[in-house]
């Protein structure tokens, strides 16, 4: 994963770079809207969340906000450059990095419902690396285009398209205790490629998502803005935790992996416990192993910070002017 990393922050720093160089270029130009160009770079951190098939709270196990498990709260932080051709427009190069994991242990154990999936006893983590592209909507800035006065409270609307790059990994735990955790994907845990199970697709590692959004924009200065925001992924896969479908013949491992890794797809595929059977040691084939009914994802809630870049204003006299119009009126 360390390679990868450096590959992908290295790639996203060379984008960053344009961006500057863009800047440079375009001071005191103009874009297809017939305006100076404003550019806004900055970071942003807050909490992510997973919502997918392991883990979730009582009852039927979804993967909405009902199934959110805080103890597996992680931090996400990224960096972004924004390019503002209009003050009600802004398209966002973006990117972010966090850890997603999820863990049937925790369940509560109510009903009948929650405990087929805490007998079911799976676990996963995951680093996710991501980038973006976003337009950012400011709907109240839309109506007041021939005001002079801009507002410090403004709220706003994105959405756009990425690639995220995640690796899930599960746990065997040991006699003392003691977890190691193993790379799930070329374990083929559910049959993937697999002519016994054509159903059963391999997935890729770095994939397409839709990053959909909105938050809450405030000016402290002329120059440093704060933000708040809620960013949500919609992605095409059921695969973040290596969770989607059926339990297979565990004899099939051994006929398409090497005796190594079939011994590990053997103990990471089924690592159930005898609650609802007390007494049982593995699911028989085919039986349900996730629900493929939603895909996984997930979303983040994180506070930005940025710094408005270049000239703000077109003139002395709009600075000006604006210092005297602008008032502490929210939008």
């Amino acid at each position: 994963m360390k390679p990868f990393l450096h590959k992908f922050v290295g790639k996203h720093a060379v984008l960053l770079l344009i961006g500057f160089t863009l800047l440079s270029q375009s001071h005191g130009q103009s874009f297809l809207f017939g305006e100076k160009v404003k550019w806004e770079v900055g970071l942003n951190f807050g909490p992510s969340f997973f919502l997918g098939d392991l883990g979730g709270n009582s009852g039927k196990g979804t993967n909405n906000i009902k199934d959110l498990n805080f103890e597996f709260t992680k931090l996400m932080k990224g960096a972004f450059v924004t390019m503002y051709p209009k003050n009600w427009v802004g398209i966002r190069l973006a990117a972010n990095y966090t850890y997603l994991e999820g863990d049937d242990a925790i369940i509560d154990t109510k009903g009948i419902d929650e405990l087929w999936r805490k007998q079911r006893n799976l676990d996963f983590r995951s680093t996710v690396l991501e980038g973006y592209v976003a337009i950012e909507l400011f709907p109240t800035m839309m109506f007041r285009r021939n005001s002079e006065y801009e507002p410090r409270l403004r709220p706003y609307g994105f959405a756009g398209i990425g690639l995220f790059h995640f690796n899930p990994e599960g746990s065997i735990t040991d006699a003392s205790g003691d977890k190691t955790w193993y790379k799930l994907q070329p374990l083929r845990l559910e049959g993937q490629g697999m002519p016994e199970y054509p159903y059963s697709k391999p997935y890729k590692l770095t994939q397409i998502n839709i990053p959909l959004g909105a938050g809450l924009k405030y000016f402290a200065s002329e120059r440093i803005t704060i933000s708040g925001e809620v960013l949500y992924r919609k992605t095409f896969t059921d695969y973040i935790d290596d969770v989607s479908k059926n339990y297979i013949d565990p004899n099939n491992y051994s006929k398409y992996l090497s005796a190594a890794d079939a011994a590990l797809a053997y103990k990471l595929s089924d690592k159930s416990i005898g609650i609802i059977y007390p007494g049982m040691t593995r699911y028989p084939a085919d039986t349900q192993r996730g629900d493929t009914k939603d895909g996984d994802t997930y979303f983040s809630v994180v506070l930005k910070f940025g710094v408005r870049l270049g000239e703000i204003y077109e003139s002395s006299f709009a600075r000006r002017a604006a210092r005297q119009l602008r008032c502490p009126a929210v939008y």
